[in-house]
Formats: C-alpha cells, structure tokens, sequence
C-alpha cells in the first residue's frame, strides 16, 4: 500500500482513526531509505515554517503538498502526536508541490507568512482542499478566496506572493526535495531518520521512542 492507499482508508475518519492506528495501517510500508543520513541541510532551513516551539528536542520534519489528500488527513493527526508532548516536539514543515497549482498554494502560505497569518490560512486551505484542488484543474483563485477568509489581505499578499523571496524558496524546496530523492507525500522524518514504515502509529511511536531516549 502507499500514501493514496492511506487516504482512501483515512479519508472519512481522520482524526479518530489514530487511535486505532496499530490495527489500520501496520501494512502500510512505502519506499527503502536512502542509504545513509540525509544531508541536514538538506531536511530544513532557516526560513522553514515551524509549528510548535522553536527550541524543543524532538524535530517532525514533514514534506507535505497543499493539494495532497494523504497530507491533509495526516495534519491532524501529526497534531495529536504533539499535543502528546507539551514543549518536547516541533514540527518543520518543508514544501512538496508535486500537483499542478501547488506551487501557487505554497506562494499562498508564504505570503500568510508575512502576514502573520500562516496556521489559520495553511489549515483553511487544508479545509478547502477537496474544493480548490482537483488534480489536473485546480482552481487557485478559489484557494486565494480561502485565504482571504482565514484574515489574509489579499491586496499586499497577491504582490507578495510573487517575490523573488519566494520564488527562491520554491527553488530550494525542489532542490532539497530532489536531493532528498522524494517523489511522494507526506514523508516524514524525526529527527533526522526517515518514517519508512509509513502510517499514523508508526509516526508515534517513532516520536515515542526519542522521547524516551532523550529521557
């Protein structure tokens, strides 16, 4: 099975499946790792959007498309996983547009960046996915219109989107993306080590055990 498999089995129960995660998905085994650790450059960046404490111990980094199914039922769930660990995980959220019109979602978020405006705009995109995001005709001006009802004001963040800032970190998302050898999301790693036996119970107890670890 892979990521597609999991959001057709996710698809109508996102959050409480997590709990029945052993049972559900221990099949759900995806590609080998790259041999080796990747390049920790290469898995974040100083402008990297982060979700949780800057400083905690424990790092989620998670390749995710704004027009991929498997990644909008995996957000709530990759919030479960935190909220287990009051301050101890922070997630870094790195950019896979792989879909057509994905990167004018990603352009969408880093203009909500600027404005303060990044959770409420990434989770109402996220909401309105099934609307805006029709693989082959995805209807950006509707993901624009979300936005501005999540509080983005479109007159500076149209502009904004189409900066050079941006565009540059669209190219380096690519770059690292295509480095990292992805071609599929989401794809998690924490702290550093590939979820390569995919699913919602692995990423927990992935997250569990460096807990543990760290003491």
């Amino acid at each position: 099975m892979n990521r597609r498999t999991f959001m057709l089995i996710a698809g109508g129960l996102p959050v409480a499946a997590f709990g029945a995660g052993a049972i559900i998905y221990p099949q759900l085994v995806t590609r080998q790792p790259a041999e080796g650790l990747p390049e920790p450059s290469n898995l974040t960046r100083f402008n990297s959007p982060v979700i949780g404490p800057q400083g905690a111990p424990v790092t989620i980094v998670e390749w995710f498309d704004p027009s991929c199914e498997a990644c909008r039922a995996f957000y709530p769930i990759v919030k479960q996983v935190m909220d287990r660990y009051p301050g101890q995980v922070r997630l870094v959220l790195r950019y896979a547009p792989l879909h057509e019109g994905s990167d004018q979602a990603v352009r969408i978020l880093e203009a909500a960046r600027k404005q303060d405006r990044f959770i409420p705009v990434l989770e109402a995109l996220l909401a309105g996915q099934p609307s805006w995001a029709a693989h082959g005709a995805p209807d950006v001006e509707m993901a624009w219109q979300i936005a501005a009802a999540a509080g983005l004001d479109l007159t500076r963040a149209k502009p904004e989107a189409q900066g050079d800032d941006v565009t540059a970190t669209l190219a380096q998302e690519m770059a690292d993306l295509e480095a990292l050898g992805i071609a599929q999301t989401p794809t998690f790693y924490v702290d550093g080590l590939e979820l390569v036996d995919f699913g919602p119970q692995q990423l927990a107890d992935m997250v569990a055990a460096r807990i543990e670890a760290l003491g």
